[in-house]
């Protein structure tokens, strides 16, 4: 949010996730974005949560707990495509609206002792589905459709979208800064090309 030029003020939901259900893996992130905007107090303020979700063979991954469990979500997702979803919820006012977006993700053929080496790093143990698109060192996917920084946790063009349509003026917006991050033009940008 800061990379956009917002005033930012962060603060934790302090909500039980794994009490939340729902029939598809679209409707937990959903609920859970709107659970966590709930349990914070945003009088007289926006207030933007988020959850995301790696689904694969309709399963929903979350952070594991251990290195087996980062292990086996890693082997699973080898070489295979599965798909990153993100629920944004935006409160204000009593008024609160979800959007949820959606990426395919293929996973490139990393090998075991790449594995091992990136769960020895630590980075999995906060990250759905034990991997982060960003990290320098372990390079997990070899292409996606859709969005990126939906991959990285919180898909800034559609963040911006309902932030606008709240009245709040977007300093940086998002093209930009999927170019800087991808090398290229935003595949999915909602805004034009500047």
């Amino acid at each position: 949010m800061r990379r956009l030029g917002l005033k930012v003020r962060v603060a934790a939901a302090g909500i039980n996730e794994a009490a939340v259900g729902g029939a598809t893996p679209e409707d937990v992130t959903a609920r859970v974005a709107a659970a966590k905007v709930r349990a914070l107090d945003h009088s007289g303020e926006i207030t933007v949560t988020a959850d995301t979700a790696v689904v694969i063979d309709g399963k929903i991954l979350g952070k594991p707990r251990s290195a087996e469990e980062a292990r086996a979500m890693l082997e699973r997702l080898w070489g295979r495509t599965h798909r990153v979803i993100t629920a944004i919820a935006v409160a204000r006012d009593g008024r609160t609206c979800v959007d949820v977006v959606s990426t395919e993700v293929t996973m490139r053929h990393y090998t075991s002792k790449e594995i091992e080496a990136y769960i020895a790093s630590g980075d999995p143990f906060d990250k759905a589905g034990a991997y982060a698109i960003q990290h320098p060192g372990f390079h997990p996917v070899a292409r996606i459709r859709g969005c990126y920084q939906n991959i990285v946790g919180l898909p800034l063009c559609h963040l911006c979208k309902r932030l606008e349509q709240e009245g709040v003026r977007i300093p940086h917006l998002p093209p930009g800064l999927c170019r800087r991050d991808l090398g290229q033009e935003c595949p999915v940008a909602l805004y034009p090309q500047a």
